[in-house]
């Protein structure tokens, strides 16, 4: 899987939100649906200038999407018992990690977004789930890619929690690969890890 896909997936998920914590599923796919095209329009808009100052990507994305994740639970989700045995101390410094890796990741993907056509399919509710899974397929030269968004409420809107690409997740991948270096290095050493990951991929971006 190409993590570069999930986040151009993921940013395209931006302004989504739902007034009372009583939305459909339908509700959230007609979010989705609508979004798409808000994106595709801010993208074209600024286009030139983001261009010239890339590095501007990060305050579209900042204002546009952290508020509708919910990092808290994807952190708490990617880490698994790891969440349970950290401090308050090492879970904020996670989560600030964690959320800067995605902003700064898809960021740069979304600077590259190339206008391929999404196709959406049916919305997904489990029985006594909070969670709402929107399937969408996004058409490339190569076919179509299965697009899944796993998402609830909180606070009274809709956020994203969960992608996956192809059948792949993308908190089950970074589950994975945190879990082994956590066990090998430790939390804190995970957390340096990212930080010095994210300050490189700024850095990349601020240097185009």
């Amino acid at each position: 899987m190409k993590l570069g896909i999930v986040i151009s997936a993921l940013s395209l998920l931006l302004l989504l939100s739902c007034p009372t914590a009583a939305a459909t599923e339908q509700r959230a796919s007609d979010v989705v649906r609508v979004t798409v095209d808000g994106v595709l329009e801010r993208l074209a808009a600024e286009r030139q200038e983001l261009e010239r100052h890339p590095e501007r990507i990060y305050a579209l994305v900042n204002e546009l999407v952290v508020p509708r994740f919910d990092f808290v639970s994807m952190s708490r989700w990617v880490l698994g018992a790891s969440w349970k045995q950290a401090s308050e101390e090492q879970r904020q410094a996670f989560i600030e990690q964690f959320r800067n890796l995605l902003v700064r990741t898809y960021a740069k993907a979304l600077l590259e977004y190339s206008d391929e056509e999404i196709k959406y399919l049916d919305t997904v509710t489990r029985e006594n789930s909070r969670l709402v899974t929107v399937n969408t397929e996004m058409q490339s030269s190569g076919g179509g890619v299965p697009l899944n968004y796993r998402m609830h409420i909180a606070d009274g809107q809709w956020k994203v929690v969960d992608v996956s690409v192809d059948g792949i997740s993308l908190i089950s991948t970074y589950r994975g690969s945190f879990r082994s270096e956590i066990k090998k290095n430790g939390l804190d050493a995970l957390i340096k890890r990212l930080a010095e990951r994210n300050d490189n991929l700024a850095s990349s971006l601020e240097a185009e």
